[in-house]
């Protein structure tokens, strides 16, 4: 049998779909997998065995049309659930399946704070997509394999901190869950062992404005300086790690690691939070604040707080954050 699952981006909800990749390799006999993503997240998934093979477009699925119709897949798992996976799906006319979205609940929660969402998260609602061929949910977790021959220039990142630290993921794509600045330097000044900066190049700028406020000299910045696979090597090693609703986080949690979660203008009800495998939900601590009206003002994020105050981030009293750091 083979099988075609779609999810087009990004790094989390990628991350998030590899539950379901694995049970239908492990418990469908012979069912050979294939992937089909955007390419920049394709280091996401090149690294899994459960895969056959991952297809990969830029901007445009038209790119690899010929090449699914020439695949003649038996089934199509749509994980994604937009217009673009409607419309491949019409054109490749294969059989598919998908799964809730609760786009109406989620309205309903944002707009007007009516909670109708029910206590579900994505990753089982995912399995609602193959749950028609009794596929299952393991329990083992999320997946993120990290190459072996993945390293980092001990001029970046002292071999010898591995363990001994805790990681700060200071980006997110929305600005309204990121960590505030001011909130990510309190912090360091406040944890006594090694700090370690986790960004893309995005954050590059961010994180050299933490290192000239801090007053402390235990803050490490590997921003804009390691690939995907090499942030992934810092939160493997670290002891534990502070991040925001964001792609790192469940990369941090497909690797069983304590994961210290704050949450802005989003909600853990909606189902995104770290996913861990069953007995190990005593590695995630979800910090937020629930005293504000205007929380959630969206589903997603926002460029800058709606209503110019930022109070789901900057009012979170550091304590809270830190009596989960060791």
């Amino acid at each position: 049998m083979k099988i075609l699952i779609l999810r087009f981006s990004s790094i989390g909800d990628i991350v998030l779909t590899t539950p379901v990749a694995r049970c239908i390799k492990k418990q469908i006999p012979g069912a050979e997998v294939h992937y089909l993503t955007k390419t920049p997240y394709s280091p996401l998934l090149d690294t899994l065995p459960y895969l056959d093979k991952v297809l990969t477009f830029n901007n445009s699925i038209n790119e690899v049309l010929e090449v699914l119709r020439s695949e003649k897949y038996d089934l199509i798992i749509d994980l994604h659930k937009n217009i673009r996976t409607k419309i491949l799906l019409l054109k490749l006319g294969r059989r598919s399946h998908t799964f809730p979205k609760l786009n109406i609940q989620k309205w309903l929660m944002v707009r007007f704070k009516i909670n109708l969402l029910p206590p579900i998260h994505i990753v089982d609602r995912y399995f609602k997509a193959v749950a028609f061929a009794g596929i299952t949910n393991d329990g083992a977790g999320l997946d993120f394999m990290i190459p072996e021959q993945t390293t980092i220039s001990k001029d970046l990142f002292p071999p010898d901190l591995a363990g001994h630290y805790t990681a700060i993921v200071i980006g997110a794509k929305q600005f309204t869950k990121q960590i505030p600045v001011e909130r990510i330097v309190s912090l360091c000044e406040k944890i006594s062992h090694p700090v370690v900066l986790i960004g893309g190049k995005e954050e590059a700028a961010k994180a050299e404005i933490i290192l000239k406020t801090v007053r402390t000299t235990n803050v490490i910045n590997v921003c804009g300086k390691l690939d995907l696979h090499q942030s992934a090597l810092i939160l493997r090693q670290a002891s534990n790690i502070i991040t925001a609703d964001t792609g790192m986080m469940h990369i941090a949690a497909a690797l069983k690691k304590e994961v210290i979660s704050v949450w802005g203008n989003t909600l853990p009800a909606f189902g995104m939070t770290p996913y861990f495998p069953k007995g190990s939900e005593h590695l995630s601590h979800i910090i937020e604040n629930n005293h504000l009206r205007c929380r959630p003002c969206t589903k997603l994020g926002f460029d800058a707080c709606p209503k110019s105050h930022f109070k789901c981030m900057l009012e979170l009293p550091d304590q809270e954050i830190l009596q989960w750091i060791k």
